[in-house]
């Protein structure tokens, strides 16, 4: 595992979507595993992991900021699929939020908790999530207990 120190500037620079800012106080470093993953760490803690040359939340950051990514709701038949790596499936969805576009990194989370259990990335838009009545619809990236939910 390596450590890189950087800037915060730098990081803010690649996170700007997300309308996240760190102060020159916060400690950031770039995180690389052995087996090639890569993570933002500020302040000790992995906010961020790339993925296809993209920055984005991990489900840690996502505890407390969850408004940084659109968000479906799954029921709660769903979620020991979801937490083993499984892509979700159109059945499994209870609730979709406006203005997911194909291909974007949006948040899944659990019907009766409301909190994120995986990261996935849109096959369809949300009218086309809507309208879908079975298949997989969303590739799921990162979910609790993945390698990227388990880096210190």
């Amino acid at each position: 595992m390596k450590l890189k120190q950087v800037k915060v500037k730098e990081i803010n620079g690649l996170i700007v979507e997300y309308s996240l800012k760190f102060s020159k106080k916060d400690k950031a470093q770039i995180l690389e595993t052995d087996d090639g993953l890569k993570m933002i760490r500020i302040n000790s803690k992995n906010l961020f992991f790339f993925h296809k040359e993209k920055v984005i939340p991990t489900l840690h950051l996502m505890q407390t900021h969850l408004d940084l990514l659109k968000k479906i709701t799954v029921d709660m038949g769903a979620i020991k699929f979801v937490i083993n790596g499984a892509d979700i499936m159109r059945p499994g969805i209870v609730q979709i939020e406006d203005g997911i576009g194909a291909g974007d990194y949006i948040v899944i989370i659990d019907e009766k908790n409301s909190k994120p259990i995986a990261i996935g990335i849109a096959k369809l838009d949300t009218l086309g999530l809507r309208e879908s009545t079975g298949g997989k619809v969303i590739e799921n990236v990162h979910f609790v207990g993945d390698d990227i939910w388990k880096v210190d």
